[in-house]
């Protein structure tokens, strides 16, 4: 925005006074609007200068609050995880009394049926003795004999 240098008619003792004056005055003109402006430029640049602070502000302020957030996010995360573990702990432990306990119970039970099955085997053989033993005394078991019918129908006969 630069002006052509302005010139001035030579006259008797300088310049020409009117010329001058109006250049002078077209100069104080546009420095009055350069500095109105400037003035525009600096109000417009403290505006931006506040928002910019502002804007700062609040970045700064959801800054600490995400780092807050991520913070309380890696403390669940960690709590989640210690609790988890520990409930598999737990888990596994009680999953390991109950197999054992199962175990043991299993082992009570295959003791018992070893004996039962000692015993029914020896109740078999008992048994199994008694009934030949039986068998034997049925063989030799022998009835009386039959005693004749006919005395019976004679008998009869003559009381009547």
């Amino acid at each position: 925005m630069t002006a052509p240098r302005p010139t001035f008619r030579v006259m008797k003792n300088g310049y020409d006074r009117f010329a001058v004056d109006d250049a002078v005055e077209r100069y104080a003109a546009q420095v009055d609007q350069l500095e109105k402006q400037v003035d525009a430029y600096r109000s417009q640049l403290a505006e931006a200068d506040r928002k910019l602070a502002e804007l700062q502000a609040r970045y700064d302020a959801l800054n600490r609050s995400m780092d807050a957030r991520s913070q309380a996010a890696d403390s669940i995360a960690r709590l989640s995880i210690k609790e988890a573990n520990e409930i598999i702990s737990a888990a596994q432990k009680d999953a390991d009394a109950i197999v054992h306990e199962s175990l043991v119970t299993a082992r009570l039970i295959l003791t018992d049926l070893s004996k039962l099955y000692g015993d029914a085997d020896m109740v078999k053989d008992s048994t199994k003795k008694k009934l030949e033993d039986l068998l034997a005394e049925l063989d030799e078991f022998q009835l009386p004999k039959m005693p004749d019918l006919r005395w019976l129908n004679e008998a009869e006969k003559k009381m009547r």
